[in-house]
């Protein structure tokens, strides 16, 4: 008989990449029946999915009893919470104890969690204002404390978020800015097509990876590799800008300046991983994540 695997975030990056990893994989599409967890099941890509055979839930992480319901006979979870939805790390924190919990009471056999380092405790409160890691890290804590078994992925750096930040000036040239050196470590990542990578090995390993956590990133990039292969796919000039953390702030609505100032600190010391390797992780994946160069010929078309 089928066991049941719930996946939060089901229409989003990263629960959608575990839920069509888990759909094209041989062994786990027959070993899991999938329920998809999202606030709107009525939604276009809801719909997709449940014309893909998934069982589709909504639930409101903020509710204990909503939750519960959702997770209810599931064998293995998959979380994600987002603390950009409300910015309000107290409100991310209780969504993720609650599903912690309800995995308790349902007695999960394998929560996993996609977490972040804690900036505040990694760096002796040097960096304090970088709630979407440390909340993430908090949650991290409390599932550790449930006794549920339970494995922790830790996503890169998006590479979607170049899709923003890399913008053609006046000069002609892609100019990429940021306030640390053209050497710090960014560690890569396709949330949207390599999660589901990462989750999928975590399952088929599981007593392996039990406790541990994942590191998800198909490489340590430095802002002067990044641009230089930006520049190889599309033809384009590029250019490297290291600005002083006012300027840095300077370009972000003020609500999150400073949030994303350290953050980009903290890349370049002590490390996005705090410096930790990234091969056995990426030792465990059955298919080769994306590339930083497959990424930019994949989405060239985004910043013409």
């Amino acid at each position: 008989m089928s066991k049941l695997i719930t996946v939060f975030g089901s229409t989003g990056n990263q629960g959608g990449s575990v839920i069509k990893h888990l759909l094209a994989d041989a062994t786990l599409s027959k070993k899991f029946k999938i329920r998809g967890v999202t606030r709107d099941t009525s939604k276009l890509a809801a719909q997709a999915l449940a014309n893909q055979g998934v069982e589709v839930v909504s639930a409101d992480m903020n509710s204990k009893s909503s939750v519960a319901k959702a997770i209810e006979g599931s064998h293995t979870v998959f979380l994600v919470t987002n603390y950009w939805e409300t910015g309000k790390p107290e409100v991310e924190i209780t969504q993720g104890q609650n599903v912690a919990d309800a995995a308790k009471d349902a007695v999960v056999s394998h929560i996993i969690f996609s977490s972040l380092l804690n900036v505040n405790e990694t760096t002796g409160g040097r960096l304090s204002h970088v709630p979407h890691f440390d909340g993430k890290n908090e949650i991290e804590r409390y599932i550790r404390g449930t006794g549920v078994p339970c494995s922790f992925v830790l996503p890169g750096y998006f590479m979607s978020n170049y899709l923003q930040i890399l913008r053609k000036g006046d000069d002609g040239a892609f100019t990429l800015a940021y306030p640390v050196s053209d050497k710090a470590k960014f560690p890569l990542f396709d949330a949207a097509e390599d999660t589901g990578k990462f989750v999928k090995a975590v399952i088929k390993n599981r007593e392996k990876v039990l406790g541990h956590h994942i590191l998800e990133a198909t490489d340590y990039y430095t802002p002067e590799r990044i641009l230089a292969e930006f520049g190889e796919v599309t033809g384009e000039k590029t250019h490297y800008a290291q600005v002083s953390a006012e300027q840095y702030k300077g370009f972000l609505p003020p609500a999150m300046a400073e949030e994303m100032l350290e953050n980009h600190l903290f890349v370049e010391d002590p490390g996005y991983f705090a410096g930790a390797d990234l091969k056995d992780s990426l030792d465990l994946l059955e298919e080769k994540p994306v590339t930083w160069k497959e990424f930019v010929k994949k989405n060239s078309g985004a910043w013409n």
